[in-house]
């Protein structure tokens, strides 16, 4: 049951999850779960060799750095903005810039993966910020582009981001670039220019 519980901890991310959603996926009673949780915290206290912790906020549990390790992390959210952002930057900045105000569950559901370390890198180069919560359970953060990323963009209103098109496939000539590819273009020639 571990291990269960380990892999929805991580692919809850900074959201967490509740006893209730904890209590239905686990198949569980929610003295089991909490049993599980309690236990589970002290094993990742006890080990000396995990980085990472459980953190109860209200109803909800995360898996979250231990604070040994503040430094550490902060060191590698720090990179200069001239460090080139990685293709999962790259893909959550386009679609939060295309689908702003957007949960980061919406995000993951879009690219397949878990956006979290994407975002928070994100947020750290200051191209997306916080633009509330979204009333639905749990009351996810919605993330949209900042004035910095306009700025850095060049750009006056978001109505100026390049249109999306759906790439023509024919057998004798190439796709359009896609989204992604059109936003990392952008990206190296703000670079390039700064």
């Amino acid at each position: 049951m571990m291990a269960e519980l380990e892999s929805l901890l991580y692919v809850a991310g900074d959201e967490g999850i509740s006893l209730d959603e904890l209590d239905h996926l686990l198949t569980t009673s929610r003295a089991a779960s909490k049993r599980a949780l309690e236990t589970f915290a002290q094993q990742l206290r006890a080990d000396k060799q995990r980085g990472l912790v459980l953190f109860q906020f209200g109803e909800r549990y995360k898996l979250v750095t231990k604070k040994a390790y503040a430094a550490l992390i902060k060191r590698y959210f720090e990179t200069p903005l001239t460090t080139n952002l990685s293709q999962a930057s790259l893909e959550t900045l386009a679609i939060i810039a295309y689908k702003q105000p957007i949960t980061r569950i919406a995000i993951d559901e879009i690219r397949g993966v878990q956006s979290g370390g994407a975002l928070q890198r994100l947020m750290m180069r200051q191209l997306i910020e916080e633009q509330g919560r979204k009333n639905a359970p749990g009351r996810p953060i919605l993330y949209g582009t900042s004035a910095f990323f306009m700025d850095y963009f060049g750009l006056k209103s978001l109505a100026e981001l390049p249109a999306l098109t759906t790439p023509q496939i024919e057998p004798t000539t190439e796709t359009n670039q896609d989204l992604f590819a059109q936003f990392e273009a952008q990206l190296k020639d703000k670079e390039e220019n700064h």
